[in-house]
């Protein structure tokens, strides 16, 4: 027998042992069975993992606490309820604005650098959300979201940048591990709330205030990892394919898988967020107290990033696309609850269900897009997904209070249906491209 080839890697299914996983990374599988790996991660790489994984933690709990505390704290002093949510608004429109600079500045100076910059960002962010809240200024307070929408658009790089610190059969799993620091967000946000939120008045200050210490842990943590360096990036997929030029953003984007991969994004994000948004108005708006509203935020957050220990498994098992397709169906199963009644249960088991339904919806699309570009083509393909992801959230949280308070709760829930049918579209669209997929590596 002839030795192989490094390019039959890619052709040639492998076998180790008796386990067959599904390999949804590698492009010219078509998301087919192929063997488990059998390369195993070091200790340095489980300890990188492990740490921005911590960071995740801390970091979604600044977000967490950001969607469960802005609404109610704006209508504290700024009496037109449609806009309570424009500073959530304003901090995704930040991350539109921010997204490209900071994937940018990450491919120059790198990751290290490039998220304690973000950190920064979410100090200052921080302080002028205290600033607006205590001077009653809701401007101030709208300036504060966009400065925080720089801080969560390197959060969000995350998923990325553990992506690159293993090899490639272990992106979907990295993915996975590292979103599930959400897990821990989901105790740390909801509850810091909680505890903050009439610790001084007005109400909610102290919980900015937490805001702020929090990003100086991500900050002090970030200092801890061993990213890649600019040059070891480069050539991370090997040499061959490494000294190809990158391509133009236009020819990267209009891949289909990645046209598909996006819409499923966007539609995750953008419908998990229009329905999260407006939760805690409609809580309050039905007669339950504060402690509700955080409440459902907290077991929203666990159905968010729980999943995420297993997902990657799920992923590896049957394919992104089937995961995905089960993101869907559990993100139109949390609209039924919602329309089924205005009990405490009711918004609990919504919100719950959406959340794990956008663990898989969007762990899924991410695995997918990370297979349709080069090293050298991260950057600006990291920053267009998320510009695209992040335009429809900014959207989808601006229209969640104004459609909350105009139509209420249940035909809210009716429009999203609308939005996770076109996710339903996206899914099979990327299904049916599988024998036309074509590596990026």
């Amino acid at each position: 027998m002839r030795p192989r080839a490094p390019g039959d890697a890619r052709r040639l299914p492998r076998s180790v042992g008796q386990k067959t996983i599904m390999d949804a990374l590698n492009p010219q599988s078509g998301l087919k069975p192929e063997a488990d790996p059998a390369q195993d991660l070091d200790r340095r790489a489980r300890r990188n993992l492990l740490l921005l994984a911590c960071c995740q933690a801390v970091g979604q709990s600044c977000n967490t606490m950001m969607f469960a505390a802005t609404g109610l704290s704006v209508i504290t002093f700024y009496h037109h309820p449609e806009f309570a949510n424009l500073p959530v608004t304003m901090q995704h429109l930040g991350v539109m604005i921010w997204v490209f600079p900071a994937a940018l500045l990450m491919q120059r100076v790198g990751r290290s650098i490039g998220f304690r910059v973000g950190s920064l960002f979410g100090m200052a962010g921080a302080i002028i959300m205290c600033a607006g809240l205590y001077t009653a200024n809701f401007m101030v307070m709208c300036a504060g979201g966009l400065v925080l929408g720089y801080a969560v658009a390197c959060l969000q790089m995350y998923r990325f940048a553990a992506a690159e610190l293993v090899p490639i059969h272990y992106r979907a799993k990295a993915i996975s591990w590292v979103t599930a620091g959400g897990v821990a967000a989901a105790v740390i946000g909801p509850s810091l709330v909680r505890v903050t939120h009439d610790l001084v008045m007005p109400l909610y200050l102290a919980t900015y205030a937490a805001i702020l210490g929090l990003h100086v842990i991500v900050f002090a943590v970030m200092s801890f990892i061993t990213f890649p360096s600019v040059s070891a990036s480069a050539t991370a997929e090997g040499a061959a394919v490494s000294s190809a030029p990158p391509r133009p953003l236009w020819v990267i984007a209009s891949q289909p898988r990645f046209i598909a991969s996006v819409i499923a994004g966007m539609l995750a994000f953008g419908t998990m967020s229009f329905i999260m948004s407006a939760s805690p108005l409609a809580i309050v708006g039905c007669g339950f107290p504060h402690a509700e509203a955080h409440w459902v935020i907290f077991m929203h957050v666990l159905g968010m990033f729980v999943p995420s220990f297993f997902t990657g498994n799920l992923i590896n098992r049957y394919g992104a696309t089937t995961v995905m397709a089960w993101g869907v169906m559990l993100m139109l199963a949390g609209v039924a609850a919602a329309l089924a009644g205005l009990s405490e249960w009711n918004f609990r088991i919504a919100l719950t269900v959406n959340g794990v339904g956008w663990n898989f919806l969007f762990v899924g699309a991410t695995t997918v897009v990370t297979t349709c570009y080069r090293p050298s083509e991260r950057g600006k393909t990291q920053a267009l997904n998320d510009l695209l992801v992040f335009s429809t959230t900014a959207t989808s949280s601006f229209m969640a209070g104004f459609l909350q308070d105009r139509w209420g709760w249940h035909p809210l829930n009716w429009f999203s249906v609308l939005l996770m049918l076109a996710a339903a579209a996206a899914v099979l669209w990327l299904r049916y491209q599988r024998p036309t997929l074509s590596a990026a590596h």
